[in-house]
């Protein structure tokens, strides 16, 4: 069972979602932030127990205030998963400045942003989990995915240098890079896609988000007391 404040940055659908759910089921006092999905962080709050902050990750202010009502409702942070992200498939000569803009927003300065602002609690009670939802394409990239790859890479290299940083503190930071995950942002691949995906992993079939939840909750607790600065794939073996 786990004890204390989870803040899931990122949590109204899919991966996000599964873990809120497991979280809560497993003792946390859990808050999530979401940015468009209303009608779904509204019933998973029903549903959980949770507290839904309704903040867009590219917004500083609006972090600033999602962080401000954590304080207010939840008190410090125990737990922290960065899990909001934005995908593109395109070209990278095709790549826009304002959507590389929004996706490093999101995926690398929103992380980043919010241990900066938590960090101090778990400093002060020389205790905390940070996990940061990278993705395998961080870790071989992956063609028409330049920018979602090299943001994911990034939140990699933040892991690690997090981790040598704060573990004195008795903060682990670890990083989980699932594979091809059946949610909304995959859905976009379309049916012939995914179907060649099943067939090119190992196991056979594609990733669930509670896949991904189930590890976060690992890392969250006892089994993850001495790891830290780790990558861990739910992939099925398609990355090895």
């Amino acid at each position: 069972m786990l004890q204390g404040n989870a803040l899931i940055v990122g949590g109204s659908r899919g991966i996000g979602a599964a873990m809120v759910r497991l979280f809560a089921e497993n003792g946390a006092r859990v808050a999530f932030t979401y940015a468009h999905a209303h009608d779904a962080a509204e019933a998973l709050a029903r549903e959980t127990g949770a507290l839904g902050i309704c903040a867009d990750s590219a917004s500083v202010a609006e972090m600033d205030k999602a962080i401000e009502r954590f304080h207010n409702v939840l008190g410090t942070a125990d737990f922290l998963i960065n899990n909001a992200a934005l995908s593109t498939i395109a070209l990278f000569t095709d790549l826009t400045d304002e959507v590389w803009q929004r996706m490093k927003a999101v995926n690398l300065d929103a992380p980043m942003y919010y241990v900066k602002r938590l960090l101090p609690d778990m400093i002060a009670k020389k205790q905390g989990r940070i996990i940061n939802i990278s993705s395998m394409w961080g870790q071989v990239g992956a063609s028409c995915e330049v920018a979602y790859s090299t943001t994911k890479a990034a939140l990699i290299g933040f892991t690690k240098a997090l981790a040598k940083e704060v573990a004195p503190s008795g903060i682990t930071v670890n990083a989980i890079a699932p594979g091809v995950i059946l949610t909304e942002m995959n859905a976009s691949l379309g049916e012939d896609t995914m179907d060649a995906l099943r067939e090119e992993t190992p196991l056979l079939r594609l990733g669930k988000p509670m896949d991904v939840a189930r590890t976060a909750l690992f890392l969250a607790g006892e089994g993850g007391d001495f790891i830290t600065g780790q990558v861990i794939s739910p992939n099925g073996g398609l990355v090895m």
